[in-house]
Parts: structure tokens; sequence; C-alpha cells
């Protein structure tokens, strides 16, 4: 796979409204062509590095000075940043940032290679994040895109495929990503911090079908809610906060239909 050509298309799809990029990706794109160009455009990335026996080398060194990072139930990770230039890597192409971990295994628990300690690595060209910060930034990625297949096949409509034809269930499932993408949206802008997480079902119950009494008076709708999860005060300011978006986007989507 080009990943540097896959990343060029990706990043080439976003709005022009879209002014700060950045990539957070497995050792699968630890790639040097991907890596200088996104250098070269100064997107920030973090990306899983290859433990090489280079790498491994370091890590084991004296070189490294290690500092507590996470103190699990069955292991420690302990993490630190290293020196290392990989062999790939041009001389005056821009410095990268390795920052190394280790898990240490709790009451002589093995890992897979029959082990008692693990190594790990990720590159970076941040340089405004501590080690520790650089870490957790890079490690929000873990587990999206199956919560995200978990969602549209389970909570929307993604799964069974309505046919038997590539082309429609391709067409389906696009249908379903973008409603995922507007109630990402709607947790995120416009909706109270505590339903920031709510999937689907919750936003059914607790959003969309708020009962309420309408009523008619001297030429005023009014609305009576009942008691939903939802107050009054939040829905008006969610309203809100979807219209200031709206005045926000709306010149962007002007120039494009211009």
């Amino acid at each position: 796979m080009n990943t540097k050509e896959v990343a060029q298309r990706a990043f080439s799809a976003l709005p022009t409204s879209v002014k700060q990029r950045r990539f957070q990706r497995y050792s699968a794109c630890y790639d040097e062509k991907l890596l200088k160009w996104l250098c070269q455009q100064k997107i920030a990335f973090t990306v899983s590095a290859d433990m090489s026996p280079e790498l491994r080398a370091v890590c084991m060194s004296g070189a490294a000075h290690w500092q507590l990072f996470e103190d699990r139930p069955h292991e420690v990770v302990a993490l630190s940043e290293v020196e290392f230039t990989p062999g790939i890597w041009p001389k005056n192409a821009p410095a990268l940032r390795y920052i190394a971990l280790r898990f240490s295994s709790k009451q002589g628990r093995l890992f897979s290679d029959g082990k008692e300690t693990k190594y790990l690595a990720v590159v970076s060209n941040r340089d405004e994040l501590s080690a520790a910060e650089l870490i957790g930034w890079h490690w929000e990625k873990a587990g999206t895109i199956e919560h995200l297949h978990d969602v549209t096949k389970n909570d929307l409509a993604g799964c069974p495929p309505p046919s038997g034809r590539f082309g429609a269930n391709a067409a389906w499932y696009r249908l379903n990503l973008l409603t995922y993408d507007v109630l990402t949206v709607l947790k995120r802008h416009a909706l109270p911090e505590r339903l920031s997480s709510a999937r689907p079902k919750r936003l059914r119950f607790d959003v969309f079908t708020v009962p309420a009494v309408l009523r008619t008076h001297a030429r005023q709708l009014t609305a009576q809610l009942g008691a939903p999860p939802l107050t009054v005060d939040e829905l008006v300011l969610a309203r809100g906060h979807l219209r200031d978006l709206h005045q926000q986007i709306h010149p962007v989507l002007d120039g494009k239909s211009a």
C-alpha cells in the first residue's frame, strides 16, 4: 500500500476551512516517504515506529531515562525520550522525536513472546507537548474505528446490508456514516457535556423524542415540555449553538456553491 498517496488523497479531500491538520496512525504508516511528506507539509503527526533491532538496542541501553507513565493491574508502563535516527532517514531531513515505551509485567506474567518486558515506540514531529502528553494524544485513536463500526452497525442501520448489490450497500452504509457524522457534530458543538459520549439510542430518547404540549395563543405558538432529561434551557442553548455553527460555515458553503 502506498501510504503517502493515501494520506495525500485524504488531506486533499478536506474543505478549505480546515486550517489545522494532524495525523495519527499505526506502524503500517512508518514509511520514509510518508513521514518526509508530513514534515514538509508541516502536518503534526504521531506514528507507531517499527521496533527494529537498532531501536530496541537504544531502548535497552543505559541512555534511556525511564519515568512512570501508567501503573496498571498487570503491568507497569514507563516512557523515555530517546535519541534515534533510522537508517532510512536522510541527514538533511527534519529531526524526528522518538518516545520509547517499556511494559513491565507484574508477578511473573509473560507477554506473547515469552518475555517479561515489551518495548514500543512512537515517532513524532510535535515539539510543543511533553512525552507523556504526546503518548496520551497518540493513544486517543485506539479503538475509535471499532467504536464507529459498532455504532453504525448496531445502533444505526448499517447492518445487515439492504441488498445483494455492492454499490447499493456502499451507498446505504455511506448514509449511515453521514448520520454518524451529524450526531457527532450535534454532541460536540450543541448538546451538554454529559451527552458527549451518548449513543444514538440515548439521543433518541433524551433529545429527539421530547414530549410537549403545543398551544396557540395571541398568534404565538408555545410548547410546554414535559420533564425530559434534556431541560428546556439546555434545549434552547443547543439550538443557539447550532445556529451559530450554521452562521460560521455558511460563507464556506456559499463559496463552494458559487
